[in-house]
């Protein structure tokens, strides 16, 4: 499981404006972005009419 211990910057009557993440927090996030963007095209893929080539002949 992800977790981020976000900072927030809020303005004078406290509404919140930006995010503050660590540099580990950041690529974390995004590297769980990216996984679960590859497992959507997957299951797009999977769940497609389309027909497939074994890997050796579509290299």
């Amino acid at each position: 499981m992800l977790t981020i211990n976000p900072k927030y910057i809020t303005d004078q009557r406290g509404k919140k404006l930006s995010v503050v993440l660590s540099i580990e927090e950041f690529e974390a996030m995004v590297e769980h972005l990216e996984e679960l963007e590859d497992i959507k095209l997957y299951d797009q893929v999977k769940n497609s009419d389309e027909s497939s080539l074994p890997i050796d002949e579509a290299f």
